[in-house]
């Protein structure tokens, strides 16, 4: 199973996520919920680099199954609101991915909009 920690800051920005684990959906080169998590998280990744200049602190395995990701603390505000929205539209998207294939990756947010952890 994929497990996705969101954790926030007091104020709910995201302040970082962790993914860890393997959906095992199917066999190797075939699980697609790997691969929409994945695009899921890289795209969100590229998009907050190329469009709001905030440069995550990122730490990955090579052979997959865990992806850490930092905000930097203190980004310019109008780059950081950026980032954020393009990071909550990553959770809504792994959201929707967990909405269908529940028994393959859990998502907990820590102070999340609805306070709760799923």
């Amino acid at each position: 199973m994929i497990t996705v920690k969101m954790n926030r800051n007091p104020d709910g920005r995201i302040s970082h996520f962790r993914m860890t684990g393997h959906a095992d959906s199917g066999p190797y080169g075939y699980d697609l919920v790997c691969a929409g998590v994945s695009a899921v998280a890289f795209g969100a990744l590229n998009a907050i680099e190329a469009l709001s200049g905030v440069k995550m602190k990122v730490r990955r395995s090579e052979a997959g199954g865990f992806l850490d990701c930092v905000c930097p603390a203190h980004p310019e505000t109008q780059n950081q609101e950026k980032a954020q929205l393009i990071l909550e539209a990553m959770l809504v998207s792994l959201r929707t991915i967990e909405k269908s294939y529940g028994q393959y990756i859990q998502i907990i947010d820590k102070g999340g909009a609805d306070h709760a952890e799923t």
